[in-house]
């Protein structure tokens, strides 16, 4: 009896030798096409399209020495990058992805460009992977121009920078700090010889995020950068590498940009407004008491209230509204209970603040970008 049962032992030694060499015949197969799925691209502009919604670029227009970029469903890896430039210049490239269009390369089926004044919201994501061994940032572009524009340079740059690594910063130099989508940045202004730049810092890097690209965009709007009546032309996420700069990645990417069905009178659009600014004044420090009334036909829901502090102000806090910076350039921004202005109504907000040499008021204020008469 004990041969009989040779023959068996043999078949199922041969099955399980066989089921073995199967499954990693298909573990080589999956992996083969998973690595085919990528696509690797070197050329200077090279780029392909995600999603069927996204444009992947190459971009490297700052030197002659290789850069290739891996490209994923979702984002893209850098997975060469050769030589570096000096530090107090600009990047050697901009490898990103991007939604709307850039140099006539539109991504497809993009609404952009859009007036500002058209977009109700631009709900975005992103996630970065960093490296050491390189000098670089994670630099998010939002581009904004005074017409339609899909080719060239436009007007204003405005650049989110989620990392920075090395001796590197951004065009121009500080004009304070802001809160801006429920985050602290320092914000830089300058120009780069093409046009307008204005940046804001993460003062530690940033993983991943989502949020409004509109809320950077009415900074810009605030600061005299861009009008409403303007035009949203591309947003963008990559990196400036100035050294190396291999392994860095877009994890993942999502814009979109809604169009219509915002509030009249909401962020972003225009309103006409009258602002009294009252102040009680003593040695080293001061309080304003700040009204702020709708003289138009419409309402207001949602406000931002843009006003420059003379030389040597500094608030120190503020109550009924938030405030963005405490010296310079400031946005007060509506609390949940005072969003809303109707048609001849009006809000107040105030805050505390000490100052050095003569005591001044702002010269100007704007909401909602729009210029304001002063009581």
């Amino acid at each position: 009896m004990q041969p009989s049962r040779h023959p068996v032992r043999r078949m199922r030694a041969l099955c399980g030798a066989l089921l073995t060499t199967l499954v990693a015949l298909a573990a080589l197969l999956t992996g083969a096409a998973a690595s085919q799925a990528d696509t690797t691209i070197c050329e200077e502009f090279g780029s392909t399209t995600i999603q069927g919604r996204y444009v992947v670029q190459n971009n490297r227009w700052g030197t002659s020495a290789t850069q290739c970029i891996s490209v994923t469903n979702s984002g893209f890896r850098i997975v060469q990058a050769d030589g570096s430039v000096p530090t107090n210049g600009a990047p050697k490239s901009y490898p990103s992805v991007f939604n709307g269009c850039h140099y006539t390369n539109c991504s497809p089926g993009t609404n952009l460009p859009a007036q500002l004044s058209s977009i109700s919201s631009a709900p975005s994501g992103i996630s970065y992977s960093y490296v050491s061994g390189a000098v670089y940032d994670a630099a998010y572009d939002i581009w904004l121009d005074p017409t339609p524009r899909t080719d060239g340079v436009n007007r204003t740059e405005i650049m989110i920078w989620f990392n920075r690594v090395g001796s590197v910063q951004p065009v121009g130099s500080t004009v304070g700090s802001a809160t801006v989508g429920g985050r602290q940045w320092q914000v830089w202004s300058g120009n780069n010889g093409g046009n307008d730049v204005l940046s804001f810092v993460a003062p530690s890097a940033i993983d991943s995020w989502n949020f409004d690209v509109m809320d950077f965009v009415r900074q810009a709007v605030s600061r005299g950068l861009a009008q409403n009546n303007w035009y949203l032309t591309s947003i963008q996420a990559g990196f400036e590498p100035w050294q190396n700069g291999a392994g860095l990645a877009v994890n993942s990417f999502s814009s979109t940009v809604n169009l219509g069905g915002g509030t009249p009178g909401g962020p972003g659009t225009p309103a006409a407004c009258k602002v009294s600014y009252g102040t009680s004044v003593w040695q080293d420090g001061f309080t304003a008491d700040v009204t702020v009334s709708n003289t138009g036909s419409s309402p207001v829901n949602g406000w931002n209230l843009a006003f420059t502090l003379p030389s040597g102000q500094r608030i120190t806090n503020a109550w009924n509204a938030t405030v963005s910076s405490s010296t310079g350039a400031v946005t007060a921004t509506n609390a949940a209970h005072n969003a809303s202005i109707a048609p001849g109504g009006q809000v107040s907000f105030g805050f505390q603040g000490f100052y050095s040499g003569s005591f001044v008021r702002p010269a100007a204020f704007s909401l909602n970008g729009t210029a304001c008469t002063s009581a």
